[in-house]
């Protein structure tokens, strides 16, 4: 946690202020982790200075939840003057903590015995300024206000005509659901109390340990989910991976833009091969094509070879390898090719509504330079000349 929210802090690369939104959730788990360690470790003193230093990031982490969802979907990158006001919360527990004149005297005997048994939650010592339920109450109202208004927000903004396959939509809801998952989780005792049903703080702890280690396992078989959002020093648009096993989209581009590339900037062909039969890359090349054909994976922009092998569930260099040796075309020419088909469906239905630009876009195009550059090498004729030949 430490370590990932460090990276996050000081990333270059990516959205600045939402990598530092992230990072401070990271850091309040730390200090929760940090805490247990020291009241199972049995170090009183210094529980009470970290116990102090975390309190007010405990009361800014709901808010920075809800900025990171919402600033991720507006594309956000600074915050608005207006959007500070969701950090009162975290400047009162400043407040709360700080060793004003005539401060009462904490008992921190009680303290850590009350954290061990029933959580952060559980407070009804006062711990600084503020009566007791400044903890017990205010918490968990900012914890759930919050998780609600993301999920909401998400419902509101977010489009739902987006395909759950594009990585940006991937991430989000993968990290509302985890996010809700352990929030909800923490809450739990705080409802079970009210409700008077009994249950063992050890039991929410197993709990804990064995879906961190679900999400970690979850992580090393799908790491491209996290690419570009946590693991920011991946690019998000893939470039380097796309780069590695496509290098003829590169040189297709530079070519279409009047460009030549630099000598030392030639790519190489790929020369990996692959350990497969002919059976099973017929098979996987018709696996690949009715896949975009039921699915329509190519009518989003930011489609990649890396997300087409996820699907699949092969490794990038085995699809890239059928694309180019099976198929017979590039990843780029293969994907433009279904982007093609689409906007001649949709041409007749749409063209007295809409522009070319815009049918293409919906067909998954980019730019019209792209799209008239796909259509000439797939029809030979520009989109004019062929529905001019088509009407005579």
């Amino acid at each position: 946690m430490l370590l990932f929210s460090i990276n996050l802090f000081f990333a270059k690369k990516g959205n600045k202020t939402l990598n530092v939104l992230l990072s401070l959730l990271f850091f309040a788990r730390f200090g929760q982790i940090l805490i247990s360690a020291l009241i199972a470790a049995e170090k009183p003193i210094t529980l009470v200075y970290v116990f102090q230093a975390f309190t007010p990031l405990y009361y800014a982490a709901p808010a920075c939840f809800y900025l990171y969802i919402s600033g991720f979907i507006n594309k956000s990158t600074a915050l608005r003057k207006w959007q500070w006001l969701h950090f009162i919360p975290a400047l009162l527990a400043l407040i709360h903590v700080l060793p004003w004149q005539g401060w009462p005297e904490l008992d921190w005997a009680t303290i850590p015995k009350q954290l061990a048994d029933n959580g952060y939650f559980s407070l009804k010592t006062q711990t600084g300024l503020f009566p007791n339920y400044f903890h017990y109450t205010l918490r968990p109202i900012l914890v759930f206000s919050y998780l609600c208004l993301a999920w909401v927000y998400y419902y509101r903004k977010m489009d739902k005509t987006t395909k759950t396959d594009e990585p940006g939509k991937r991430w989000i809801v993968f990290f509302l659901r985890v996010a809700t998952f352990f929030q909800l989780l923490s809450l739990t005792p705080v409802i079970l109390r009210g409700l008077h049903i009994s249950y063992t703080q050890p039991s929410f702890v197993i709990i804990n340990c064995l879906s961190l280690l679900f999400l970690v396992l979850y992580a090393l078989h799908k790491p491209y989910i996290f690419y570009g959002y946590l693991l920011v020093s991946v690019d998000l648009d893939k470039k380097n991976i796309r780069e590695q096993f496509e290098p003829d989209v590169a040189l297709s581009e530079a070519a279409s833009l009047n460009l030549q590339p630099l000598k030392d900037e030639q790519i190489a062909k790929p020369t990996k091969k692959v350990n497969l039969s002919e059976e099973q890359l017929a098979e996987l090349s018709q696996s690949m094509g009715t896949l975009m054909e039921q699915e329509q994976l190519y009518l989003l922009h930011e489609f990649q070879i890396i997300d087409l092998a996820a699907k699949l569930n092969i490794p990038v260099h085995h699809c890239s390898y059928i694309i180019n040796n099976t198929i017979g075309k590039n990843f780029r020419d293969w994907i433009n090719g279904y982007r093609v088909e689409h906007f001649l469906v949709q041409h007749p239905i749409k063209s007295d509504k809409l522009t070319i630009e815009a049918i293409a876009s919906e067909s998954g195009f980019k730019s019209l330079a792209t799209f008239y550059n796909a259509f000439k090498k797939e029809k030979g004729v520009m989109p004019t000349n062929y529905f001019n030949k088509e009407l005579s």
